[in-house]
């Protein structure tokens, strides 16, 4: 390392958010990315450790020591090269990633840890500053054909992968504009589409096909699909939403999460939309569910002028610090702010919805009870159970429904191809990504179930190398 001591001589430093009261009025980025100057200082702190923990807890495996070296002595572009080897989508990950590397970053053990993440997304956008983005020219094609059914993180990252190989790709996506659940799922104050659709076209450039608005298994049949391709990847994601089935849920003003936020990011980018719309200007909101989906779902009803925003959580308020059920490098459950929940809001745990009431067909009051959770059963479940006399009502003029997703969408192709299913309802593979009908595969969110970006980017990868090794040997 060029400075075996710099985390002795430099303190972390976040990058700066742009002021509340400025924010909240658009739907632009809210951070700001650090000056070349200072993101080369924060490089610094990276040790030369033993064993760099970073690349364990990164589910691509970045080469994080080694890019940061280069980035501290202003090697740029080999800092690029050495990032762009492992992630098909550092811009991505720069911005909406929950950094387990950091988690795991062996400064972290005793001190604040490097900002991985950050640092990640200096150098892709100098990359892109300077030009050292670019389009790579295939020298020759296998002549395999492989469908890769999906655009979000796993599809676009299998079709990126696939195509270095030399495979010749056509990516399909049903809905308008591809990115899955990066383009429709995230709102534009963490994530504005231009950084999508810059990546998208130099994958075109490069020679991968995207379709768009066709629904494969139903617009383009199956029979059709497997007779043209050598190869499938399915990488659909999970987006069968977790319901409450509980008195009221009929009500109008009861909605989805994804629902919500992709609604609004068509309002942003000026795409139509049939279903009703669903805005929380002057009206008492309520997410249910404590996770990220609900955080973006907080900052969009902030944005569409809610006259107040709660957001409540079923599960206890995690510690504010790393505990000993969770001892580093593990990636812990504590307590996160984001920037959502740093405009305003109120949260609650431990709280249970037993019903929702109404006047004149619409929700107007959620009933909750609080809850408590004993210690872990023989299985290492906590048992959960109501407290007595603590049922109590909150007012809600707009429920969004923040609770997760159970499985990939059955019907259509999951269903036509007739591929098994795991006890999740998500599709089942062997360790190779095979579907039980060969020449299908299976990848991201559509295989794992729901989980984090880095992770359908991993799949992505892994699967592609399965489907290369499968076709050619």
């Amino acid at each position: 390392m060029g400075d075996p001591k710099g985390f002795l001589k430099v303190k972390r430093q976040a990058s700066d958010f742009r002021p509340v009261c400025e924010r909240v009025k658009d739907y632009k980025e809210v951070f700001q990315i650090p000056s070349d100057k200072k993101s080369m200082e924060q490089a610094s702190r990276c040790m030369d450790c033993g064993t760099p923990f970073c690349n364990w807890g990164c589910p691509v495996g970045n080469y994080i020591p080694e890019w940061n070296d280069f980035m501290f002595h202003g090697h740029w572009e080999k800092a690029y090269r050495l990032l762009d080897a492992m992630n098909n989508l550092p811009e991505i990950t720069g911005r909406v990633c929950p950094a387990a590397c950091e988690y795991a970053c062996v400064l972290g053990a005793n001190d604040d840890p490097v900002t991985v993440r950050e640092n990640e997304l200096a150098i892709i956008e100098y990359a892109f500053k300077k030009g050292f983005v670019k389009h790579r020219v295939c020298g020759s094609r296998t002549g395999k054909r492989i469908a890769v059914v999906g655009s979000g993180p796993a599809g676009i990252s299998s079709a990126d992968q696939l195509n270095r190989y030399g495979h010749s790709v056509v990516v399909f996506e049903k809905a308008e504009k591809i990115g899955g659940i990066l383009r429709y799922g995230i709102p534009d104050f963490k994530l504005e589409k231009w950084i999508l659709d810059r990546r998208i076209n130099i994958l075109k450039k490069e020679g991968i096909k995207f379709i768009t608005g066709v629904n494969v298994g139903i617009d383009y049949g199956v029979p059709k699909l497997l007779k043209e391709f050598d190869a499938v990847c399915l990488a659909g994601g999970s987006r069968v939403p977790r319901d409450l089935k509980i008195e009221g849920r009929g009500l109008k003003g009861i909605h989805f999460a994804m629902d919500y936020l992709t609604q609004q990011n068509k309002r942003v980018s000026g795409e139509n939309f049939s279903e009703d719309l669903i805005d929380a200007k002057g009206r008492k909101v309520v997410v249910i569910g404590g996770g990220d989906t609900g955080s973006d779902c907080v900052g969009t009803a902030h944005r569409q002028g809610a006259n107040c925003v709660v957001q409540i959580e079923i599960m206890p308020k995690p510690e504010g610090c790393r505990t000993d059920d969770y001892p580093w490098p593990s990636y812990p459950m504590i307590l996160k702010t984001s920037t959502s929940h740093e405009e305003g809001g109120e949260r609650y745990w431990s709280l249970l919805t037993k019903n929702f009431t109404g006047k004149n067909g619409r929700v107007s009051k959620i009933i909750c009870k609080k809850v408590e959770f004993s210690k872990a059963d023989k299985k290492g479940c906590s048992l959960m159970k109501e407290i007595p006399d603590s049922e109590f009502e909150i007012d809600a003029g707009l429920v969004i429904i923040a609770a997760g997703f159970l499985h990939a969408s059955h019907g259509g192709l999951v269903d036509n191809l007739g591929v098994e299913k795991d006890e999740r309802g998500n599709v089942k593979t062997n360790e190779n990504f095979m579907t039980s009908i060969k020449n299908v595969f299976s990848a991201g969110d559509m295989r794992r179930g729901q989980s984090l970006v880095v992770w359908a980017i991993n799949e992505g990868r892994r699967c592609a190398e399965a489907i290369d090794k499968f076709l050619l040997g």
